[in-house]
């Protein structure tokens, strides 16, 4: 009976401690608050800096601010107004994204940019998909249970009551999730289009089960913010706010109880003490430099500029960066297959109709031995929009006449990818470049090779993606090569010597630094990340506020 009455006043009910839903404007799409924003001196030395204001950042500076901290985000883009700087157009939102100049190397280079790197306050959840899974048990035990890779220095039942709690905050809609811990959502399934039923009906032929879900996009009100009007541009940034991003699900709360986030500030390196303690940041706005004191700094830019930075920051104590005594620092970086593949079919499919992951399957997520390699893979629905159209036909060789055709064709096309669980290799790495930006700070180079488990998880996702669509009657089949979702490069581990920072987010060697993005996950997953960075964001505040991070290595508020 709870449970019925609680998803029977599903908007109206408040999470826990976060007001962030019902501090939004009901008329405008604007946060709140920024004009009456508490603004710190720069000799103030805030209780935590936080560099980069995306799932990582904006989650511990909501979290840490209820708590009573002095808390201040430096963030490299503008502060988001979806009134004025969104449009419901692909190439309108190219400001989004993280386009500033980066080096791509190895034999497999990833392409970075829209489809992986965020800019602004909200990071990259601004614009991705609204896909918020959680990672599986067996994710942060992955060495242990199957050889490969490496385990978490903390397990999932860790960050599951964080999972609860951000699910209720984004919320998550979507059907009762039967793999991995199996838990039901707070929101219920949204419906689904013509595509998705097409596909799903392929998968069940072939004895694939399906579920609509799970995504952080409100089924119905919730607060001031709307049900989701399915108008196909999630990738391009929600204008009605129904889609979760911690621009609307987490700093409106933050600011309200006292956080001052500084956009378009662009930090160059973290300052340190003789003592080998943080003391702030350098950073560059308007293109002057700046510094901002702190007690201590966490840094959230996310798998790129996270590493980049802590490699920048160097001094006689850290000759190779900070937390880089090891030479971990930019290593273990991850992606995930992301192949798709679309089929055709003669009555109208509208794949742009729907929040891109309609429905989505994990049965092939853990290790089968069956398959010849270790880890696996889900399985979503996605609706490219006629950019990313044009994109999948041109990689599938068609030009001229073809494209113009496929083109034209395009709205009884639909599209169903996959993402595969690549594993970390110290030689998939982000170094410093000899080219320096226009704040004097070298670019970042990545370098990227899979290895033959990847290429064979690869190869057999791809296959199931193709049976799903031959046995749902496609009459043409198309598919494009892709990655998605960067992680890795600052690891969490149980020791110095195979990672950057401890369970405590905080780094090795450097008592009042700490990570809290992306970067820190040792393994991939199949799961989206956004959730599981947010989760890892939740609980790392949580620690700080019961002061269970060991207070004889850090000076942080209400410590000694």
């Amino acid at each position: 009976m709870r449970e019925q009455l609680r998803v029977a006043l599903k908007g109206a009910l408040r999470p826990p401690e976060n007001d962030s839903a019902f501090l939004l404007d009901p008329h405008r799409r604007g946060v709140p608050g920024r004009e009456r924003m508490r603004r710190h001196r720069p000799d103030e030395a805030v209780d935590m800096l936080i560099v980069g204001a995306g799932a990582g950042g904006a989650t511990l500076a909501q979290r840490l601010a209820r708590r009573g901290w002095k808390v201040l985000v430096l963030e490299a883009g503008p502060f988001w107004d979806p009134d004025e700087d969104w449009v419901s157009d692909e190439a309108g939102a190219h400001p989004l994204y993280w386009t500033e100049e980066r080096i791509i190397g190895g034999e497999d280079p990833v392409e970075l940019g829209k489809n992986n790197c965020g800019r602004g306050v909200g990071g990259s959840m601004i614009h991705y998909a609204g896909f918020t899974p959680r990672f599986h048990p067996s994710d942060f035990e992955v060495c242990t249970r199957d050889g490969v890779a490496a385990d978490w220095p903390i397990g999932y039942e860790d960050l599951k009551p964080h999972y609860e709690r951000l699910e209720r905050e984004l919320p998550v809609a979507g059907e009762w999730w039967p793999w991995g811990d199996p838990h039901g959502y707070p929101h219920g399934p949204h419906p689904i289009g013509a595509g998705a039923e097409r596909a799903w009906e392929g998968a069940r032929r072939i004895g694939i089960e399906m579920r609509v879900g799970p995504v952080g996009i409100a089924n119905g009100s919730f607060g001031h913010r709307p049900h989701c009007i399915y108008r196909g541009f999630c990738l391009q940034g929600c204008k009605v706010g129904a889609k979760a991003s911690p621009l609307v699900t987490h700093i409106p709360d933050a600011l309200e109880h006292g956080v001052e986030i500084r956009a378009d500030c662009m930090v160059t390196r973290i300052e340190t003490n003789e003592g080998g303690r943080c003391t702030g940041v350098t950073y560059f706005h308007d293109g002057h430099e700046h510094f901002q004191a702190a007690e201590a700094v966490t840094v959230a830019g996310y798998s790129i500029e996270t590493p980049r930075l802590l490699l920048h920051s160097t001094s006689s104590r850290f000759p190779n960066g900070l937390g880089n005594d090891n030479d971990l620092v930019g290593r273990g970086i991850m992606v995930q297959g992301a192949p798709q593949v679309a089929g055709r079919f003669p009555r109208e499919m509208r794949m742009y109709k729907a929040p891109p992951p309609e429905i989505s399957c994990e049965q092939f997520y853990e290790t089968d031995p069956g398959r010849g390699f270790a880890r696996g893979f889900s399985i979503q629905t996605v609706g490219p929009l006629p950019i990313g159209w044009a994109e999948h036909v041109l990689a599938d060789g068609h030009w001229g006449q073809a494209l113009r055709e496929y083109m034209r064709d395009y709205n009884h096309w639909y599209t169903i990818g996959c993402l595969s669980e690549l594993l970390p290799r110290a030689e998939n790495r982000v170094t410093l470049a000899e080219e320096t930006d226009r704040n004097g700070m070298p670019v970042a180079r990545l370098d990227y090779t899979q290895c033959e488990n990847d290429r064979a998880n690869i190869a057999y996702a791809k296959n199931k993606l193709h049976e799903i669509l031959e046995a749902a009657e496609a009459q043409d089949i198309l598919e494009i090569d892709r990655y998605a979702h960067l992680v890795g490069g600052c690891v969490m581990s149980a020791a110095p010597d195979t990672g950057v920072i401890d369970s405590d987010h905080r780094a090795w060697g450097v008592p009042n630094l700490f990570v809290c993005d992306g970067s820190v996950m040792p393994t991939q997953g199949s799961a989206n990340p956004a959730l599981t960075i947010m989760a890892l964001a939740s609980r790392f505040a949580e620690r700080l506020g019961e002061k269970r991070i060991d207070p004889s290595a850090t000076r942080v508020r209400g410590q000694a």
